[in-house]
């Protein structure tokens, strides 16, 4: 061998002994590499706050449909099962007003609300002698009932001149309607019998009230 070639040899003899030493030459001969994990990030302190916000606005919203449930199982006991734990009121307009007088319009207030209001000069309303004003659930405790009328004289006989005139009847009754019991409230429209000094005086209205348990009344 020349001696030329020693270099070329030695040269060659490098590059083999580094490819025997490279990853890819120990893979080759059935060892098993290892390739590093990387290890998990760590969440940022602003994402933890977002987190935590939106916690609590899950657990206000569970509250607040929480609360919608009670105060809607409240308004259900209110309105259905009301009339066995609360109290009622039944209120009958009853006209026994003599054929000398016509009844013009009716009105009724309880505790301050109007319940019932119709004016017919023809006179319909004396058609009907007793009708039912309110029937229904009231807060335990006192009320007011109100009734505003206004009748006018046939004018029938001697009387003929009476009928220009127009009588304007107002009464107020006050009345207690017990926890659990059921009043019945009749207001009864008369004229007076006998001598009075003026027409103005001859209408009236009387109550009549009767309270019993509901259980009862049913």
């Amino acid at each position: 061998m020349t001696r030329t070639r020693w270099p070329a040899l030695f040269a060659v003899a490098g590059l083999l002994g580094a490819l025997s030493a490279s990853p890819l030459a120990r893979a080759g001969d059935g060892t098993t590499q290892e390739v590093p994990v990387a290890a998990p990030a760590e969440s940022s302190p602003d994402f933890d706050k977002e987190l935590l916000t939106v916690e609590q606005q899950v657990d206000a919203l569970k509250e607040r449909v929480f609360r919608s449930k009670a105060t809607l199982q409240l308004l259900k006991e209110i309105v259905i099962e009301g009339s066995s734990s609360g109290a009622r009121a039944t209120i009958w307009h009853v006209n026994k007003l003599s054929p000398a007088f016509r009844m013009e319009s009716v009105q009724y207030l309880l505790d301050g609300q109007s319940k019932f209001s119709k004016a017919d000069p023809g006179g319909s309303l004396d058609q009907s002698r007793e009708f039912k004003i309110h029937d229904g659930a009231v807060p335990p405790g006192n009320h007011n009932l109100s009734v505003d009328l206004k009748i006018r004289p046939t004018g029938g006989g001697v009387f003929t001149y009476a009928k220009d005139y127009e009588i304007n009847v107002r009464s107020n009754f006050a009345f207690a309607a017990e926890l659990g019991k059921a009043c019945t409230v009749r207001a009864v429209v008369s004229d007076r019998g006998g001598a009075v000094e003026s027409f103005e005086e001859r209408a009236k209205v009387d109550f009549d009230v009767k309270c019993e348990r509901i259980t009862d009344a049913k």
